[in-house]
């Protein structure tokens, strides 16, 4: 009995040591508590925030706190380097939804490089279509053509997107 005792204990353990690591974000993504769902790094995500929520996520090494502000209808927030080398090139996006459906893009922002554990102040007007939800993500890297891991290497914006 105790041989099956052992046996199972092992069995037990070893399915908890591969939850563990099948179920860790990339090492270039973690996120802190906040309304998206665990897993949700995709910048096209499901996952829409109320106008009250905020979001707050690191990406690529960028940490992205994001909130809107109704009084101004804009999003305002911060970027933050969270690694001990320069992030190239980082520029924040907002997406905007009215019943799920995408109404509009805000940004990118204008693209900067930070040094490790710089902070930068990010606000986006919320101009065009009413929306009720909405998704935001930082960016790292070129935004076309030669970007590395993790970013987006084909461009979403073409040559420098929309600047809003």
């Amino acid at each position: 009995m105790n041989h099956y005792l052992g046996i199972l204990t092992a069995i037990a353990f070893t399915l908890i040591l591969i939850t563990g690591i099948t179920g860790c974000t990339r090492d270039d993504e973690t996120s802190t508590p906040n309304p998206i769902a665990a897993g949700a790094s995709d910048e096209e995500s499901a996952v829409q925030l109320a106008l009250t929520d905020t979001y707050d996520n690191v990406r690529n090494g960028a940490h992205l706190i994001m909130s809107y502000d109704a009084a101004t209808n804009s999003f305002t927030g911060t970027v933050k380097n969270t690694t001990g080398a320069i992030l190239p090139e980082v520029r924040v996006e907002i997406h905007l939804f009215n019943n799920r459906a995408s109404v509009a893009e805000l940004g990118p922002t204008p693209s900067r490089d930070l040094a490790p554990g710089e902070e930068i102040p990010i606000e986006l007007m919320a101009i065009g279509s009413p929306f009720d939800t909405w998704t935001a993500h930082p960016e790292v890297g070129p935004s076309s053509g030669g970007g590395s891991e993790g970013t987006e290497a084909s461009g979403e914006h073409g040559q420098g997107g929309a600047h809003n």
